[in-house]
């Protein structure tokens, strides 16, 4: 058995899970609720989902029409490193219900698309090119942290699932390109990273013994690399000057440089570190 095609399958799953979880959320809203201000500057809750029902179509597009997604790509990213902005400014009279359908149909095609390719293929996209297995875990990704931002706007906590591996593996994996992103020299020094998954259970990432870690909760590290948290808003453990460097600009989406979100800006949680 093909061990990346059983990767690609688990996520698969578990995209379809999360995107379960968050139209499930949505369709409680009110329609007042649509119109709350998340945390993402000038973003209603409304344009969380607009933004990831056009990136999947974007995802679909990259994966069956690399050509036509570059141009595409090119004419978007073009308008300034603010695009994301501009493309929520034009579904804001979109109807909340059109929207989950919307999103709905998009995430079900992308998944289907998805399957339908191998795991090794490579797409192109707004950042780096990436594998099929890696542009899922970017869906997943990125559908937990606007989930995050839409629950954060109604003031609601949620527990983390297993799927935040993903989440955290993506997080770990790009710690050179948010260094990279900013111009700035990828460090020559190892972190090691000790997560407590929601079961208890411990997911490891680099070398044991590393002069720099970071260790916690695996959902508090994954609000970070997704920047919807400070990391000084956390409990995670931060130990040596390269870790701390890192998790002050940690970012495991494509894009320009994230502005993130400031100290203090949301409660440290109760949830303690191992």
């Amino acid at each position: 058995m093909d061990q990346r095609v059983t990767l690609l399958d688990e996520l698969l799953a578990d995209l379809t899970a999360e995107t379960d979880d968050l139209t499930g959320f949505l369709a409680r809203l009110d329609i007042a609720d649509w119109e709350r201000p998340t945390p993402a500057t000038g973003w209603q809750i409304r344009d969380q989902v607009s933004h990831l029902a056009y990136f999947d179509e974007a995802a679909t597009l990259a994966a069956t029409d690399a050509q036509r997604f570059r141009a595409e790509a090119d004419e978007l990213t073009a308008l300034g490193p603010d695009f994301p902005d501009k493309v929520a400014g034009r579904y804001r009279d979109v109807q909340p219900d059109e929207l989950v359908s919307w999103f709905r149909r998009a995430r079900a095609a992308l998944v289907d698309t998805l399957r339908a390719r191998a795991p090794r293929d490579r797409v192109p996209w707004y950042g780096p090119e990436m594998s099929i297995t890696s542009s899922a875990t970017a869906r997943l990704m990125e559908t937990w942290a606007h989930g995050q931002d839409i629950v954060d706007a109604l003031s609601v906590a949620r527990e983390g699932t297993k799927r935040l591996r993903h989440v955290a593996h993506l997080g770990v994996s790009t710690m050179g390109f948010a260094f990279g992103l900013r111009g700035r020299p990828v460090p020559e020094a190892e972190v090691h990273v000790a997560l407590t998954a929601p079961d208890g259970s411990t997911w490891p990432w680099g070398p044991e013994g590393a002069e720099n870690s970071v260790s916690g909760p695996a959902l508090d590290f994954c609000l970070v690399v997704t920047q919807r948290r400070h990391h000084t808003d956390t409990n995670l453990r931060v130990v040596g000057p390269v870790a701390a460097d890192w998790m002050s600009i940690a970012q495991a989406f494509a894009g320009a440089p994230g502005p993130g979100r400031e100290p203090g800006q949301f409660p440290k949680p109760d949830r303690g570190a191992p």
